[in-house]
Protein backbone atom coordinates (compact mmCIF):
# COMPACT_ATOMS: atom_id res chain seq x y z
CA UNK A 1 0.00 0.00 0.00
CA UNK A 2 1.27 3.47 -0.88
CA UNK A 3 1.38 5.71 2.19
CA UNK A 4 3.42 8.52 0.61
CA UNK A 5 2.09 12.02 1.16
CA UNK A 6 0.54 13.84 -1.79
CA UNK A 7 -0.84 16.96 -0.11
CA UNK A 8 0.23 17.42 3.53
CA UNK A 9 -2.65 19.77 4.33
CA UNK A 10 -5.28 17.32 3.06
CA UNK A 11 -3.57 14.02 3.88
CA UNK A 12 -2.48 14.95 7.41
CA UNK A 13 -3.93 18.16 8.83
CA UNK A 14 -7.50 17.83 7.54
CA UNK A 15 -7.77 14.06 8.02
CA UNK A 16 -6.44 14.33 11.58
CA UNK A 17 -9.75 15.94 12.54
CA UNK A 18 -11.47 12.64 11.68
CA UNK A 19 -8.95 10.22 13.17
CA UNK A 20 -5.31 10.32 14.34
CA UNK A 21 -2.67 10.48 11.61
CA UNK A 22 0.80 9.02 12.19
CA UNK A 23 3.44 10.73 10.03
CA UNK A 24 6.70 8.91 9.33
CA UNK A 25 9.39 11.40 8.25
CA UNK A 26 12.01 9.36 6.39
CA UNK A 27 14.49 9.33 3.48
CA UNK A 28 15.66 6.66 1.04
CA UNK A 29 19.30 6.92 2.13
CA UNK A 30 18.45 6.45 5.85
CA UNK A 31 19.09 2.85 6.94
CA UNK A 32 17.18 3.14 10.28
CA UNK A 33 14.23 4.53 8.28
CA UNK A 34 14.19 1.41 6.12
CA UNK A 35 14.19 -0.70 9.28
CA UNK A 36 11.36 1.23 10.92
CA UNK A 37 9.15 1.66 7.86
CA UNK A 38 7.88 -1.93 7.48
CA UNK A 39 7.07 -2.17 11.20
CA UNK A 40 5.04 1.05 11.15
CA UNK A 41 3.28 -0.03 7.94
CA UNK A 42 2.36 -3.40 9.48
CA UNK A 43 0.78 -1.69 12.49
CA UNK A 44 -0.99 0.77 10.19
CA UNK A 45 -2.60 -2.06 8.26
CA UNK A 46 -3.64 -3.84 11.45
CA UNK A 47 -5.15 -0.65 12.93
CA UNK A 48 -6.47 1.17 9.86
CA UNK A 49 -9.84 1.67 11.53
CA UNK A 50 -8.20 3.49 14.44
CA UNK A 51 -5.52 5.65 12.78
CA UNK A 52 -3.92 6.53 9.43
CA UNK A 53 -0.29 6.42 8.30
CA UNK A 54 1.31 9.01 6.04
CA UNK A 55 4.98 8.82 5.01
CA UNK A 56 6.89 12.01 4.22
CA UNK A 57 10.19 11.78 2.32
CA UNK A 58 12.19 14.64 3.85
CA UNK A 59 14.33 15.05 0.71
CA UNK A 60 11.22 15.69 -1.37
CA UNK A 61 9.35 17.67 1.32
CA UNK A 62 12.03 19.78 2.97
CA UNK A 63 9.69 22.70 3.70
CA UNK A 64 7.26 20.45 5.61
CA UNK A 65 10.14 18.82 7.53
CA UNK A 66 11.48 22.24 8.52
CA UNK A 67 8.04 23.50 9.50
CA UNK A 68 7.62 20.65 11.98
CA UNK A 69 11.14 20.76 13.37
CA UNK A 70 12.42 17.47 11.98
CA UNK A 71 16.11 17.44 12.92
CA UNK A 72 16.80 13.73 12.74
CA UNK A 73 15.21 10.78 10.97
CA UNK A 74 13.34 8.58 11.25
CA UNK A 75 11.03 10.93 13.10
CA UNK A 76 7.45 9.82 13.78
CA UNK A 77 4.86 12.44 14.74
CA UNK A 78 1.27 11.80 15.75
CA UNK A 79 -1.28 14.41 14.60
CA UNK A 80 -4.74 14.92 16.06
CA UNK A 81 -7.04 17.85 15.27
CA UNK A 82 -4.29 19.49 13.22
CA UNK A 83 -1.66 19.41 15.99
CA UNK A 84 1.27 17.16 16.93
CA UNK A 85 0.31 15.38 20.14
CA UNK A 86 3.27 13.01 20.47
CA UNK A 87 6.40 11.86 18.63
CA UNK A 88 9.57 9.80 18.76
CA UNK A 89 12.87 9.78 16.88
CA UNK A 90 14.94 6.78 15.89
CA UNK A 91 14.28 3.17 14.89
CA UNK A 92 12.69 1.73 18.02
CA UNK A 93 12.28 -2.06 18.33
CA UNK A 94 8.85 -3.43 17.43
CA UNK A 95 7.65 -4.05 21.04
CA UNK A 96 8.58 -0.47 22.01
CA UNK A 97 6.69 0.91 19.01
CA UNK A 98 3.65 -1.18 19.88
CA UNK A 99 3.71 0.13 23.46
CA UNK A 100 4.18 3.72 22.25
CA UNK A 101 1.19 3.40 19.92
CA UNK A 102 -0.92 1.90 22.71
CA UNK A 103 -0.18 4.87 24.96
CA UNK A 104 -0.27 7.58 22.31
CA UNK A 105 -3.17 6.85 19.95
CA UNK A 106 -6.26 8.60 21.33
CA UNK A 107 -9.34 6.46 21.84
CA UNK A 108 -11.92 6.60 19.08
CA UNK A 109 -14.20 7.70 21.90
CA UNK A 110 -11.95 10.66 22.79
CA UNK A 111 -14.56 13.32 22.01
CA UNK A 112 -17.22 11.57 24.10
CA UNK A 113 -14.77 11.08 26.94
CA UNK A 114 -14.09 14.83 26.92
CA UNK A 115 -17.84 15.43 26.96
CA UNK A 116 -18.15 13.20 30.03
CA UNK A 117 -15.30 15.08 31.73
CA UNK A 118 -17.08 18.39 31.17
CA UNK A 119 -20.26 16.95 32.65
CA UNK A 120 -18.34 15.69 35.69
CA UNK A 121 -16.71 19.09 36.15
CA UNK A 122 -20.18 20.64 36.10
CA UNK A 123 -21.35 17.98 38.60
CA UNK A 124 -23.76 16.39 36.13
CA UNK A 125 -22.83 12.96 37.41
CA UNK A 126 -25.79 10.97 36.07
CA UNK A 127 -25.34 12.04 32.43
CA UNK A 128 -21.57 11.54 32.61
CA UNK A 129 -22.11 8.05 34.02
CA UNK A 130 -24.43 7.11 31.14
CA UNK A 131 -21.83 8.20 28.56
CA UNK A 132 -18.95 6.45 30.31
CA UNK A 133 -20.87 3.20 30.77
CA UNK A 134 -21.76 3.23 27.08
CA UNK A 135 -18.11 3.78 26.11
CA UNK A 136 -16.96 1.10 28.56
CA UNK A 137 -19.31 -1.44 26.96
CA UNK A 138 -17.57 -0.84 23.63
CA UNK A 139 -14.02 -0.49 24.95
CA UNK A 140 -13.65 -2.37 28.23
CA UNK A 141 -9.86 -1.91 28.28
CA UNK A 142 -9.90 1.89 28.12
CA UNK A 143 -8.11 2.77 31.37
CA UNK A 144 -9.18 6.42 31.38
CA UNK A 145 -12.86 5.45 31.14
CA UNK A 146 -12.47 2.79 33.83
CA UNK A 147 -10.91 5.32 36.19
CA UNK A 148 -13.58 7.94 35.55
CA UNK A 149 -16.31 5.36 36.17
CA UNK A 150 -14.55 4.16 39.32
CA UNK A 151 -14.42 7.72 40.65
CA UNK A 152 -18.20 7.95 40.21
CA UNK A 153 -18.89 4.55 41.77
CA UNK A 154 -16.46 4.99 44.66
CA UNK A 155 -19.10 6.18 47.13
CA UNK A 156 -21.84 3.67 46.25
CA UNK A 157 -20.10 0.50 45.07
CA UNK A 158 -16.55 0.19 46.38
CA UNK A 159 -16.11 -3.39 45.10
CA UNK A 160 -16.94 -2.38 41.53
CA UNK A 161 -14.71 0.68 41.80
CA UNK A 162 -11.85 -1.57 42.90
CA UNK A 163 -12.50 -4.00 40.03
CA UNK A 164 -12.45 -1.21 37.46
CA UNK A 165 -9.04 0.11 38.51
CA UNK A 166 -7.27 -3.24 38.46
CA UNK A 167 -4.45 -3.48 35.89
CA UNK A 168 -4.76 -0.04 34.36
CA UNK A 169 -2.18 0.82 31.71
CA UNK A 170 1.28 2.26 32.33
CA UNK A 171 0.32 5.93 32.08
CA UNK A 172 1.63 7.53 35.29
CA UNK A 173 -1.50 9.61 35.88
CA UNK A 174 -3.72 6.54 35.42
CA UNK A 175 -1.62 4.55 37.87
CA UNK A 176 -1.73 7.32 40.49
CA UNK A 177 -5.50 7.71 40.07
CA UNK A 178 -6.01 3.95 40.34
CA UNK A 179 -3.93 3.80 43.53
CA UNK A 180 -5.89 6.71 45.04
CA UNK A 181 -9.25 5.13 44.22
CA UNK A 182 -8.09 1.77 45.60
CA UNK A 183 -6.96 3.39 48.86
CA UNK A 184 -10.26 5.23 49.32
CA UNK A 185 -12.44 2.30 48.24
CA UNK A 186 -10.73 -0.08 50.66
CA UNK A 187 -11.06 2.52 53.42
CA UNK A 188 -14.79 3.06 52.84
CA UNK A 189 -15.36 -0.70 52.68
CA UNK A 190 -13.59 -1.48 55.98
CA UNK A 191 -15.34 -2.70 59.09
CA UNK A 192 -15.35 0.10 61.69
CA UNK A 193 -14.22 -2.38 64.32
CA UNK A 194 -11.00 -3.05 62.38
CA UNK A 195 -9.46 0.30 63.31
CA UNK A 196 -7.03 0.37 66.27
CA UNK A 197 -8.07 1.79 69.63
CA UNK A 198 -6.47 5.18 70.19
CA UNK A 199 -7.23 8.71 71.29
CA UNK A 200 -7.58 9.66 67.62
CA UNK A 201 -9.93 6.79 66.72
CA UNK A 202 -13.11 8.86 66.95
CA UNK A 203 -11.73 11.68 64.78
CA UNK A 204 -10.39 9.16 62.25
CA UNK A 205 -13.78 7.47 61.88
CA UNK A 206 -15.46 10.87 61.63
CA UNK A 207 -13.10 11.82 58.81
CA UNK A 208 -13.98 8.61 56.96
CA UNK A 209 -17.66 9.48 57.30
CA UNK A 210 -16.85 12.90 55.83
CA UNK A 211 -15.31 11.21 52.77
CA UNK A 212 -18.46 9.13 52.33
CA UNK A 213 -20.42 12.40 52.29
CA UNK A 214 -17.83 13.88 49.86
CA UNK A 215 -16.99 16.55 52.44
CA UNK A 216 -13.27 16.57 51.66
CA UNK A 217 -12.67 19.87 53.45
CA UNK A 218 -13.73 18.43 56.77
CA UNK A 219 -12.07 15.06 56.12
CA UNK A 220 -8.68 16.62 55.35
CA UNK A 221 -8.86 18.89 58.40
CA UNK A 222 -9.43 15.87 60.65
CA UNK A 223 -6.85 13.62 59.00
CA UNK A 224 -4.22 16.35 59.29
CA UNK A 225 -5.10 16.66 62.99
CA UNK A 226 -4.60 12.89 63.31
CA UNK A 227 -1.18 13.15 61.65
CA UNK A 228 -0.15 15.80 64.19
CA UNK A 229 -1.50 13.83 67.15
CA UNK A 230 -0.53 10.25 66.22
CA UNK A 231 1.33 9.92 62.91
CA UNK A 232 1.66 6.12 63.20
CA UNK A 233 -2.07 5.47 63.75
CA UNK A 234 -3.51 2.82 61.40
CA UNK A 235 -0.09 2.22 59.83
CA UNK A 236 0.37 5.89 58.88
CA UNK A 237 -3.14 5.76 57.46
CA UNK A 238 -3.99 9.46 57.72
CA UNK A 239 -1.01 10.43 55.58
CA UNK A 240 -1.85 7.81 52.94
CA UNK A 241 -5.49 8.89 52.83
CA UNK A 242 -4.63 12.59 52.48
CA UNK A 243 -2.41 11.77 49.49
CA UNK A 244 -5.19 9.64 48.00
CA UNK A 245 -7.68 12.50 48.38
CA UNK A 246 -5.27 14.94 46.72
CA UNK A 247 -4.78 12.55 43.79
CA UNK A 248 -8.50 11.83 43.56
CA UNK A 249 -9.38 15.53 43.44
CA UNK A 250 -6.39 16.53 41.28
CA UNK A 251 -3.39 18.70 42.09
CA UNK A 252 -5.06 21.82 40.66
CA UNK A 253 -8.26 21.37 42.69
CA UNK A 254 -8.88 24.26 45.10
CA UNK A 255 -9.29 21.88 48.07
CA UNK A 256 -5.98 20.16 47.29
CA UNK A 257 -4.24 23.53 47.03
CA UNK A 258 -5.87 24.73 50.26
CA UNK A 259 -4.66 21.78 52.37
CA UNK A 260 -1.32 20.86 50.78
CA UNK A 261 0.69 23.26 52.97
CA UNK A 262 -0.98 22.20 56.23
CA UNK A 263 -0.47 18.56 55.25
CA UNK A 264 3.21 19.15 54.54
CA UNK A 265 3.82 20.99 57.80
CA UNK A 266 1.99 18.32 59.81
CA UNK A 267 4.41 15.68 58.56
CA UNK A 268 7.36 17.49 60.07
CA UNK A 269 5.97 18.62 63.42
Amino acid sequence: MNYEVKDFQKDVIEKSFDKPVLVDFWAEWCAPCRMLGPIIEKFAEENKEEWLLVKVDTDKNQEVAMRYGVRGIPNVKLFRNGEVINEFTGALPEPAIKEWLKKSIPSKFADRIEQAKVLLKNRNISDAKIILEDIHSGDINNSEVRILLAKILLFDDQKEALRLVQNVDGNLNNIEQAEAISTLAELLNRDKNSFPDSGVNEKYLSAIADIQRKDFDSALTKFIDVIRADRSYDDDGARKICIAIFKYLGEDNEITIKYRRDFGSALYV
